[in-house]
Formats: structure tokens, C-alpha cells, sequence
């Protein structure tokens, strides 16, 4: 295994290059996207501040329908849509695309589940205090949420890191596509062991990374 690592060294970091580029842009996406939406579902669901049937029933549905398709077959599905908006559906940029996709719907229902578990109590005094939406949101409910939603998005990360194995269909490339390839399709099978290794690895590093966080800004 050692000399299948000097052989392909050169090869593994640019795999592990394009893992990090497409998990990065998929966990900015969900950041930036999958954290309001989520934030909306909560608002929307029934007994809540600002319950909207129609609006939950509607984003609810968008969000299923996103985690219960199979993610090969959404990466196939969405090559139109992800040809228009990087003007190609082969390469690293192309397959962060159904990535950031399914992120932005997963972490959403992770940050629901999150908000859920924040005291009516906080709300409530938020109101009496005068809060705005905005001061609400994240004044209050994100500061008493902050651990769950670090370790949702620990948990994310994971996972598409998982997704990210088989961005080859795309060309996209990363680890996964560097075991079939190098390892797999060429009968090494210490090429596949090496890589499953760096996948452990990876794995490992953030999910020690995002439990340290939680557990520092979790003041229960």
C-alpha cells in the first residue's frame, strides 16, 4: 500500500482537492439557503408564530420529494438545469451542483428539527422584550440553537461527502471516483483500501472538528 501511495500520490490530492471543492460549495449552499429555509419550515408548521398551511405544506413537499429521490438518478435528472447554470454538466463545478441541491434540502430539515427543540419560553420573552423578526431569528432562536445546528451541519458535511463518492457519473471527480478508477477498474485493490483510509480520515477530522464546536458553544 505504501508504494501504491507514492505512486499515486500526485493523483489522491487532486482527488481530495475536488472532494473538498464540491462538500465546500454543497455546505455553503446549505448555509446559505438550507439555514432560512429551514427557519421558514419552523415558522410555517402548525401552532407556531407565523403558521402557513399552504406555504408548509408546499416547501415540506419540495423538501421530501429532494431527500427521498436517489441521488444518482437527481444528479442525471438535473444535467439541463446544471448545464444552464455553469454552462457544463461534466466537471467539479458541474457535479457541486445536485450536491449543494440535496444539501440545501437536507440540512433545512436538520435545522427544523433544531429550532423545535429551542423553549416556547424563549420566544415568548423575546416578544415581550420587543424583538424584530430579525432579532428573533438570530438574537435569539439561533443563539439557543447554535449546538444542534453545528452538529447538523457536521452531520451534513458527512454525508455528502458520502454523495460526493460517486461524482465520477459527472467527471467530477474526488476520492470515490479516484478508488473506481485507479483502484476498482484497475484491479489494485490496495488503491481501494488506501483511498477508503483517506474517506476515514476526512470523516473523522470533521466529525471531530464539528462535535468540538458544538459541544464549546452548547452553554446548557
Amino acid at each position: 500500500m505504501f508504494e501504491s501511495m507514492l505512486k499515486y500520490q500526485d493523483q489522491m490530492w487532486q482527488a481530495i482537492g475536488e472532494t473538498f471543492v464540491m462538500v465546500g460549495i454543497s455546505i455553503g449552499a446549505a448555509v446559505l439557503l438550507g439555514l432560512p429555509l429551514g427557519t421558514v419550515l419552523y415558522f410555517c408548521r402548525k401552532g407556531q408564530l407565523y403558521e402557513n398551511k399552504t406555504l408548509s405544506l408546499v416547501l415540506n413537499s419540495i423538501v421530501n420529494v429532494v431527500r427521498s429521490f436517489p441521488f444518482l438518478l437527481l444528479v442525471v435528472a438535473l444535467i439541463p438545469f446544471t448545464r444552464f447554470l455553469v454552462g457544463t454538466a461534466i466537471g467539479t463545478m458541474a457535479a457541486a451542483v445536485p450536491l449543494s441541491i440535496v444539501a440545501i434540502a437536507y440540512y433545512s430539515r436538520l435545522v427544523e428539527q433544531s429550532l423545535l427543540e429551542v423553549p416556547k419560553g424563549t420566544i415568548e420573552a423575546a416578544l415581550s422584550m420587543g424583538a424584530s423578526k430579525a432579532g428573533l431569528v438570530f438574537k435569539f432562536l439561533y443563539v439557543e440553537a447554535r449546538s444542534g445546528l453545528v452538529l447538523g451541519l457536521t452531520a451534513s458535511a458527512i454525508s455528502f461527502i458520502s454523495f460526493s463518492t460517486v461524482m465520477g457519473v459527472v467527471g467530477g471527480g474526488g476520492v470515490g471516483d479516484f478508488a473506481i478508477r485507479y483502484g476498482y477498474q484497475r484491479f489494485e485493490t490496495e488503491v481501494m483500501v488506501y483511498a477508503i483510509l483517506v474517506m476515514i480520515l476526512l470523516v473523522q477530522i470533521i466529525q471531530f472538528a464539528g462535535s468540538t464546536l458544538a459541544r464549546l458553544l452548547d452553554k446548557r
